[in-house]
Order: structure tokens, then C-alpha cells, then sequence
């Protein structure tokens, strides 16, 4: 590690010492109509504010090339006859790395004469068309610049309004009081395993994503009322591009810092095709953030993974893709409590007790496109993926830290999915257009498991089964405009779960209407169904008798109505205000089929309980979020956005509770300024970003107590959490503040980035939840926020 570092500073300071002149760079790519995704040949491309100006127009297969542009941020305006013309800000162009961009024109529906040119921007508006409420794109700029997101698409999620994460170093993505899991996570394209490291399986999330910056493309993130597209999923969607590789100049990126090293190749896969390739490869070891007291974790762990793209056209039988995405993650903590580490299938959950944990997770996603054209106004695009995703859980408990453990949870999760897909999309003309398309998945589980039951002094098998299951999901979405203002999207999906013959028929709607140059009215509603986790279906579960049996085969889908009002006005092109006021009801819940249980599914992260289930809970989330944001313009910005929200849930004993994932409120505020124009040579920059979060804890099981407050568990008999008044409360509020600053220089054939990010400045650790533990202060210890993380990295492009 120490190599590392002094690698780091020799390479700082090579930068620094070489020259710089004549910076420039090539800016290229293509026009295409926005639902037919065709090609505009002869629209004009102009980058504005260039003297002189620096203009051209795209030739018979809509593509366009500048060959010298200056570097730093740029505007550009595109325009076509009979098309609503685009302005896109903030493309930032370095010395080292050309800038190919894919811009995508809607057809007006004014006629020739009342055609009045007027450039419009989409900041922050989705990529999808079909996407009209409760949705957004995240481009990489804005993941490389906003602070506390580690080039993690997760992390950056909760920059904007209605999303947060446990607070406790992990990356899950809570929605409007939804639980994590309820997350559809798509790649190019087709559903995806969880992309992220030291995974658990009741959770989507985990520590870090094996996903970064330097791989993907401005993607779209949804969190209410889905397009007719999307399907399996009740609180978001992410739907995630890999951006394609340079196909004209090889091109890599290389990064060294505290948390790891990576590299990213790029270029064309021979001399005057189209085709090009993209590979990334990350490793990473905590090894000396733990020697540096960032953390403090008596144990090792380390991450890696690789991903890569490969686009490959054909002049008669379309165009090919294949991606792969591939990771691996584990560590090893000794004598750890709920203080270091929550375990899963925890049954005590005490400060008196010790364990060691071994764990290993692993994941692979690869998939091949195809699109070919069938007209000049409709295409066919087919998929096929396969996704292998598992973890080992091996954890032994002990009395104290010299002890001998005894295997308390042991658990070998794997599962394979296949999945194949097709869609049609066509645009019959420039009011109406369609997409249709069906895809197949199926489920192939191996999944082994044991834990210790309250009570038991041995392993219990919970799991032991190979099974697959089968599922198809249809939709049908159409898009119309009534005019420029006013557009109409609405479809049907079909989800069946043929393992148990469950399924649901979902209609979906949205509206926009732009009753004022600067004001947008949007409405929808979509009904929508999930699975619940697989393990559930096929867990032992123990019965009246003493016995143990696969009760829960007939889960049916979980259902939820979503409702969504927001309004969005512009004050300019850079600022714009936005409001949303949501109403979600879930039905078809899975509950405990015990009339005086609190348990239900939805309340589920990483920990793991086993019950008989039934489909006969409830639930309702609400809440409002406005969101004032400065685009990045004249070299700041800033994001202002508040949330209140609350999430409940009932079950058979008719109370109705807060779920797990209520916080109540979210506050973020994030702003950041760069400088330009600095050093001798003009040639570098410097950016500053700070965010400040605060926002309510999750809600929790409470420590048994007695009237006046007064801690009542009994260890002898296993009894600690006052299950009565489970989630009716959270322990505090929980806040960070974050810094990040990032230096630039440009030189003639290389730019180079110097990183500084620290979360959690103030160290503040809130407290998230309690447990027993007789070495403590009134013998009650807690799990608190992560700490001060600090990450330091130096990246060169060349």
C-alpha cells in the first residue's frame, strides 16, 4: 500500500510538470428522432458562446463531428426543420477523452408556418419519453460531481427528494417509506441481480456498487407510478445504460486512491468499423482505512469486479451489444457485536455475546441486444441474459472474545436467472406512438440454510431446496400528443408468476400539459405487483405441531395503487422548482398468519424470520416533495429539497403501524462552485461541493421496559424486544455533512483529477438502533451511523 501512495504522488507530480498548448478536442455524435430513432440527417449543430461560432449539420446518417472545440463546459443547440429544437448544457470536454454524445429531437406538431424556433433544455427530465411523473435522469456528471457518492449510482439516488439509506455505511435505496427490496434494478435494458458488494439476501443493497462512473451513461430513475414497461417492482426503478465505448480512439482512465485502484479501456475494435469496446476492472481493500482509524473493524475486507461492453453494427442485420458485469466481495470480523456489525438470523442480538463472521458474495450479469430497423419508422429489439448471483454466510457465536464459537447461522445462496425479451416500437406518426414487448424469466435457486432458532442450542435447517420458478411479464404502451403542450401515455402490464399460476393484470396513466412557457401540470396513476424475496416461498417454517414445512409455495404478488400530482415551473433554463404530492395503497401484503403478530415481509432488510404467510396485509404511503434546483450554470449550482412522508402498515390484528423505512422527513441541501481558467497555462480547475442531510431514523424494536422506563428483559429466557410497540418510534434524527473538492489540470494529450471527498464531516454518529448489553450504561448499547469515511483519489486520463 505504501507503493500505492508513492506511485500516487510521482504520478501528481509528472502531471504538474508537463506542458500544455493547443488544448482542443474532437466533439462528434448523432441526431436521432426521439420515438422512431432514426437518424436526422441535415440538423444543425451549433456550440453556442464559441467566437466565432462553431457550427455544422449531420450528414445522411444524422451523425456530426467538431474536430477542435475548446475544452471546459459547453453549450450546445440543435435544431431541425419540423422539430422542437434542444439546447444541452453543462458537456464538459477534456484534453484526453473525445466527447461522443447521442441527441435525441421530438417532432412538433405545429405546422410550418407557426413554427417558432425555440430551444428547449431537458435538464434532469427523463431519457425514456414514456416517463412523464415521479422520474428523473442522473447523468455521470452529476454522480462524479455531487458529493457522498463514491462514483456509487445507489449513493447519489439520495441526493433527491423522497430517497434515503439506512445511514449506516450501506448503500440501499429507501423510497417513500418503502422497503429496499421492492427495487427493480435494470441494466441495458433487462433485470438485474444486486449490483452491489457484501450483499445480504433480504436486502437490495450493500456496501458499494460494482457499478461506477466510468462505465455508464445518463440513466433514468423512477420512483412512482412506472412507465407500462416496468414491471416486478412497488417503491423505484433504476434503469441503468452502459455507455459505449469510444469507436474512432483508444482511450483509458486510471485511478489510484484509498479505497482502491481501477482501470478503464476503451477504442474502436478496428480501423473503420463502428464497433467498439469498453472494459472496467475495480479492486479494493478497507485494509487501509482500518489502519488509517477511518473505520474500525477487527477484521479484513476486500472487493473487486470487472465489467465491460462491446457494441458490434452490421450493414444488414442490425446492431449487436453484449455487457457483462461480474463481482466479488467478502471479509472476515472476529469477536464482533451489533456495535461493529448487525449479523443476519441474529436471534439475540446482545453486547454479551461475541461472534465471528465470514462472508463471501459474488455476482455475474451478461446479456446480448439486438435492434434492427424494420421501416423508417419502427424497430425490433431481443435480449437474452443470464444473471448468477449468491453468498455464503458462515457465523459463530461465543461467550467472550477468547471463547470457542458455535455456528449459530450458516447459510450457501445461489440463483441463476435466464431471461429473454422482445419489443416492437413504433412511431405511426408525429402524434402517436407504441411499444409493445414480452419477456421471460426464469429462476434457477439453490439455496441451503441453516440458523438457531430462540431457545435452540443448534443449527435448525430453514432451507434446503433446488427449485426453479417461471415468469412472464407483457406490456403495451402507447404515447400520444394531443399538442406541443399536451401528451398522453398510457398501457397495460401483465405479470404471472407460473411456478404458482398468481398473477395481475396492471393499467397505467400519465398526463402533461404545459399550460404556460414555464409551468408543466403532470399526473399519474399505475397499479403495480412484486414477488416477494424467493426465499420466503420455499422456507420451513415451523408449525403447531412442532414440525417444520414449506407453508408459503402460494405467496401471491404484492399489489400497490400509485397515485401522483406534481407541477414543475422554470424560473430560466437553469432553474427550475418542482412539486409532488403521492398516495400509495398496498394490498396483498405478506403477513404472519397470526392474528396477534406485527410481522410483516415489507419491514424485511438484511434480517432474516421465517413465519406462515398470508396475502392480507395493508399498507398506505403518502407524502409531499418540492425541490427548488439550480443546474449547473456560470459555475455553481445548487439542490434544495424537502420530503414529508409517512408509511404505514396494517396487519391480521388490525393495528395499524409504522413500517421499518418511515423516517417521516428528509431535508437535503447540496451546492458547488468550481473555479476555471487557473495555473500559468490557463489549464486547470478547481471544484468545491457540500451537502448537508437531515432526516428521521428508521423505526425500531424497543428493549422490553416496565412502566417507568425501566429496562425489563430476561436473558435466562431469551427475552428482550417489546415486540407491542414494534416501529412505533425512532431512536433520534440522524444528519451528515459532507465536502468533496476536486482539482483538474488539462494538458496536451492527458488530463488529471486530484479527489477529496469526506463524509460525515462531523463525525456524528445518531443512534439507529438498541440492544442489550450488560457493559454498557444501563445496560442498553446501540448501532449507530458510520463514521467520519474519508476518500482520497488521483485519476489520469489519457
Amino acid at each position: 500500500m505504501k507503493k500505492s501512495i508513492l506511485l500516487m504522488a510521482y504520478m501528481i507530480l509528472f502531471g504538474f510538470q508537463a506542458q500544455s498548448q493547443n488544448l482542443s478536442q474532437v466533439l462528434r455524435g448523432t441526431v436521432i428522432d426521439q420515438e422512431s430513432q432514426m437518424p436526422l440527417p441535415g440538423a444543425n449543430v451549433v456550440i453556442l458562446g464559441t467566437d466565432p461560432i462553431l457550427g455544422t449539420s449531420t450528414d445522411f446518417d444524422g451523425k456530426f463531428k467538431f474536430e477542435a472545440v475548446p475544452l471546459g463546459r459547453l453549450q450546445i443547440e440543435v435544431s431541425f426543420i419540423g422539430y422542437q429544437s434542444r439546447v444541452l448544457n453543462n458537456i464538459e470536454v477534456n484534453s484526453a477523452r473525445e466527447m461522443v454524445l447521442k441527441i435525441e429531437l421530438q417532432e412538433s406538431l405545429s405546422t410550418l408556418e407557426e413554427v417558432t424556433v425555440k430551444a428547449t433544455t431537458k435538464n434532469g427530465r427523463a431519457q425514456n419519453d414514456m416517463i412523464q411523473v415521479s422520474g428523473r435522469s442522473i447523468s455521470m456528471e452529476e454522480l462524479n460531481r455531487f458529493t457522498a457518492s463514491f462514483n456509487d449510482p445507489a449513493l447519489v439516488t439520495a441526493n433527491y427528494a423522497g430517497v434515503s439509506n439506512s445511514g449506516s455505511g450501506g448503500n440501499e435505496i429507501i423510497i417513500r417509506g418503502n422497503a429496499p427490496k421492492y427495487m427493480q434494478w435494470q441494466l441495458d435494458g433487462l433485470p438485474i441481480s444486486n449490483p452491489n458488494h457484501f450483499a445480504d439476501q433480504g436486502a437490495v443493497g450493500g456496501s458499494t456498487s460494482a457499478l461506477n462512473s466510468n462505465l455508464l451513461a445518463t440513466s433514468d430513475f423512477s420512483t412512482g407510478a412506472f412507465a407500462p414497461e416496468y414491471g416486478n417492482a412497488l417503491s423505484g426503478v433504476y434503469d441503468l445504460q452502459i455507455r459505449e465505448g469510444n469507436n474512432e480512439k483508444l482511450e483509458a482512465i486510471f485511478g489510484i486512491g484509498l479505497i482502491g485502484t481501477d482501470l478503464t479501456l476503451e477504442g474502436p475494435l478496428a480501423k473503420g468499423y463502428d464497433g467498439s469496446f469498453l472494459v472496467n476492472y475495480r479492486y479494493s481493500t478497507a485494509t487501509l482505512l482500518n489502519d488509517l482509524g477511518a473505520i474500525d473493524v477487527n477484521g479484513d475486507m476486500f472487493f473487486q469486479d470487472a465489467a465491460f461492453k462491446v457494441v458490434l453494427p452490421t450493414k444488414k442485420a442490425g446492431r449487436f451489444s453484449i455487457f457483462g458485469l461480474g463481482g466479488y466481495s467478502g471479509f472476515a470480523l472476529k469477536n464482533a457485536t451489533p456495535a461493529d456489525w448487525e449479523t443476519p438470523g441474529d436471534d439475540v442480538m446482545s453486547g454479551n455475546v461475541y461472534e465471528d463472521y465470514d462472508k463471501q458474495s459474488f455476482l455475474f450479469n451478461s446479456g446480448i441486444n439486438h435492434s434492427i430497423k424494420i421501416d423508417d419508422k419502427s424497430f425490433l429489439k431481443s435480449s437474452i441474459g443470464f444473471s448468477l448471483d449468491g453468498l455464503e454466510d458462515d457465523i459463530w457465536q461465543k461467550a467472550d472474545s477468547n471463547g470457542v464459537g458455535i455456528p449459530s447461522f450458516d447459510s450457501d445462496m445461489q440463483n441463476r436467472t435466464y431471461t429473454a425479451a422482445t419489443s416492437y416500437q413504433r412511431k405511426h406518426n408525429n402524434r402517436l406512438s407504441y411499444r409493445i414487448g414480452s419477456r421471460y424469466t426464469l429462476f434457477d435457486l439453490d439455496y441451503q440454510q441453516a440458523m438457531m432458532m430462540p431457545g435452540d442450542s443448534s443449527l435448525k435447517n430453514t432451507i434446503g431446496i433446488q427449485e426453479q420458478v417461471g415468469a412472464l411479464r407483457n406490456y403495451l404502451s402507447m404515447k400520444y400528443r394531443l399538442s406541443d403542450e399536451i401528451s398522453l401515455v398510457a398501457g397495460l402490464h401483465h405479470h404471472h408468476i407460473l411456478y404458482n399460476n398468481k398473477y395481475s393484470v396492471e393499467p397505467r396513466f400519465s398526463a402533461s400539459y404545459q399550460h404556460h412557457p414555464k409551468g408543466t401540470l403532470r399526473f399519474g396513476y399505475g397499479m403495480h405487483s412484486s414477488m416477494e424475496r424467493l426465499n420466503h416461498y420455499f422456507a420451513k417454517v415451523k408449525q403447531a405441531d412442532g414440525s417444520y414445512a414449506q407453508s408459503n409455495t402460494d405467496l401471491d404478488l404484492l399489489k400497490a395503487h400509485h397515485f401522483v400530482l406534481g407541477y414543475d415551473w422554470a424560473f430560466s433554463s437553469n432553474l427550475k422548482l418542482s412539486t409532488e404530492v403521492y398516495y400509495q395503497h398496498l394490498y396483498q401484503l405478506p403477513v404472519a398468519n397470526d392474528a396477534n403478530s406485527y410481522y410483516s415481509t415489507i419491514n424485511e432488510d438484511f434480517n432474516i424470520q421465517y413465519v406462515d404467510l398470508v396475502n392480507k396485509g395493508t399498507g398506505r404511503n403518502y407524502g409531499l416533495e418540492m425541490t427548488l434546483q439550480r443546474f449547473l450554470a456560470n459555475n455553481y449550482y445548487f439542490l434544495i429539497n424537502a420530503s414529508v412522508f409517512d408509511s404505514k402498515y396494517t396487519t391480521l390484528d388490525g393495528r395499524e403501524r409504522n413500517t421499518r423505512f418511515n423516517g417521516n422527513y428528509i431535508v437535503n441541501f447540496l451546492a458547488g462552485k468550481e473555479w476555471t481558467g487557473l495555473g500559468s497555462k490557463n489549464n486547470q480547475s478547481l471544484g468545491i461541493n457540500f451537502k448537508a442531510f437531515i432526516g428521521g431514523g428508521k423505526k425500531v424494536i424497543p428493549l422490553l421496559r416496565d412502566e417507568n422506563g425501566n429496562l425489563a428483559v430476561n436473558p435466562a429466557q431469551g427475552q428482550y424486544w417489546d415486540y407491542d410497540k414494534a416501529y412505533e418510534t425512532d431512536l433520534e434524527d440522524i444528519y451528515t455533512l459532507t465536502i468533496s473538492a476536486s482539482y483538474k489540470w488539462q494538458l496536451k494529450r492527458t488530463s488529471h483529477e486530484l479527489f477529496l471527498n469526506l463524509e460525515n464531516l462531523s463525525n456524528n454518529k445518531g443512534k439507529l438502533s438498541e440492544y442489550y448489553d450488560a457493559n454498557q450504561a444501563g445496560k442498553v448499547g446501540y448501532t449507530t451511523q458510520f463514521g467520519l469515511l474519508p476518500n482520497l483519489m488521483y485519476r489520469i486520463y489519457f
